[in-house]
């Protein structure tokens, strides 16, 4: 691995640089479409996050940009794989899918693979894909992927695989290509990386340390997106309530957003994820009063217990977990609250649990993401010696869900019948006659509709809640 790239280049000096490569690439992408007679196709391929889906879009941006083709399927002459991480069974089934791109590659011996994303910052994969997967032909990580153009220039010049992953870095490019998934809401970047360093998690050492964005670079990015037809808008960050703590002239998160509620054109603000240690009254007040900002806050609990809390090193305990939980209800009172919460974290007892359960039915989430504690090699929790049996993990797990199923469903039901603002995001998967959207509070709703009512705002009657979605119908259109 690599430490920090060593150069003098500003951001835009470096932006500039990698639009050469991309005028590069142009040429042998062209060169190889007379050759084959066709256009060039590609597949990008997303594991993970929603930071991740966002790096993707930039992939996408610059293979378009170079006169690639995007397909659905790895049948491509470009294949990459944005890998995740955070459990194991993510990178297992990456290992899985190279085994069929091994079979396809056979067939198209034009073909490109490359893998990069968070796997790939850890030294112990890169090495196993050194070793078994030779057919690979680029391998990169998390803080050069605003050097694609160049390393995609590399790779067409090269017979040998080409691996470049960093262990850090300090810089932030701005102004490179960029192809939206959608056209009405988009996913912002307003800070990289993580500070926390709780005991189970490796997003740490595969996203590195905190890095914010310039505000103005926000704003501006913002602004475009806007221009450009978006309506609903994703503040992104590992821990966004630890923004701007590292910029020339700091600003808190709550400042950012109030400034980006001023934006005209936006209708909707989203963030996550939120950390609870370092979510403020100021946050909470500003949540409050910008109009533009969906009442739903995503606050991982991970556990109910203090002392399982402590031994994750996660900075709160359950009480301070709890009067966050009291502020957030008494200044915001129709906020919707999700959750993570991890079960079977080492050492983790019935009591420990029993805590978890407590906290669960007190809050009365809206919904949760639940997880089996997943061994992560290089973290302190990986190290413990008080694994949790595993038939005591599922006994836990399935209790939980069946908690968490309960509260959603009538948490759920409390809203039926009312008329709430719903923004379409696209036509039903299953009935044509139907589009799908979502409430402020991120629920999914179904209703009668056409496609060109995807990207606005619609008041919908909430006719019937189907459990984790609703049946509705069209009242009035913002």
């Amino acid at each position: 691995m690599r430490d920090l790239e060593n150069t003098t280049l500003t951001s835009k000096e470096e932006a500039a640089r990698q639009y050469i490569f991309i005028e590069k690439a142009k040429e042998y992408v062209a060169k190889k479409e007379q050759e084959m007679g066709r256009k060039l196709t590609f597949c990008v391929q997303t594991f993970g996050c929603q930071m991740n889906a966002r790096d993707s879009e930039k992939l996408v941006g610059i293979l378009e940009q170079v006169g690639y083709v995007e397909v659905e399927d790895e049948h491509a002459d470009f294949v990459i794989y944005n890998t995740c991480t955070v459990r194991e069974n993510a990178n297992n089934k990456v290992y899985g899918r190279l085994g069929y791109l091994s079979n396809y590659k056979k067939k198209n011996p034009h073909m490109m693979i490359a893998l990069c994303g968070c796997m790939m910052q850890e030294p112990t994969v890169v090495e196993t894909i050194r070793k078994k997967y030779k057919f690979v032909n680029l391998v990169f990580g998390t803080h050069n992927i605003y050097k694609f153009a160049e390393l995609l220039c590399n790779t067409l010049e090269s017979d040998s695989q080409i691996i470049d992953i960093w262990e850090d870095t300090d810089k932030i490019v701005e102004d490179l290509p960029i192809k939206r998934k959608f056209s009405f809401k988009s996913g912002v970047n307003i800070m990289f990386g993580c500070n926390n360093f709780c005991s189970y998690c490796i997003v740490p050492y595969v996203r590195g340390r905190e890095r914010s964005r310039q505000p103005q670079d926000i704003i501006r990015e913002i602004e475009n997106l806007v221009a450009d037809g978006v309506c609903e808008i994703m503040l992104l960050g590992q821990n966004v309530n630890s923004y701007g703590k590292n910029l020339e002239n700091p600003m808190t998160f709550a400042e950012l957003l109030r400034e980006i509620n001023k934006i005209e054109g936006l209708k909707r603000i989203r963030f996550m994820t939120s950390h609870p240690k370092d979510l403020s009254d100021e946050l909470i007040y500003a949540m409050r009063d910008c109009e533009k900002v969906c009442r739903h806050m995503h606050l991982p609990l991970q556990s109910g217990s203090s002392r399982i809390l402590k031994e994750m090193n996660r900075h709160y305990d359950k009480e301070q977990y709890l009067a966050i939980v009291d502020k957030l209800r008494k200044e915001i009172p129709d906020i919707a609250l999700t959750t993570d919460i991890i079960v079977g974290f080492p050492g983790e007892t019935e009591e420990d649990f029993l805590e978890t359960l407590d906290v669960v039915q007190r809050v009365e989430y809206d919904s949760a993401f639940t997880f089996i504690y997943s061994k992560r090699t290089g973290t302190p929790a990986a190290a413990m010696e008080n694994q949790v049996p595993e038939a005591e993990v599922k006994c836990h797990f399935d209790r939980l869900l069946r908690e968490v199923q309960e509260i959603s469903t009538k948490k759920s039901m409390a809203l039926e019948g009312k008329t709430m603002p719903v923004l379409v995001e696209e036509m039903n998967e299953h009935d044509a006659s139907l589009v799908t959207g979502r409430l402020d509070n991120n629920s999914v709703v179904h209703f009668p509709g056409t496609e060109d009512m995807i990207g606005n705002i619609y008041q919908v009657k909430l006719e019937e809640c189907k459990g984790f979605y609703y049946i509705g119908k069209v009242v009035d259109h913002e």
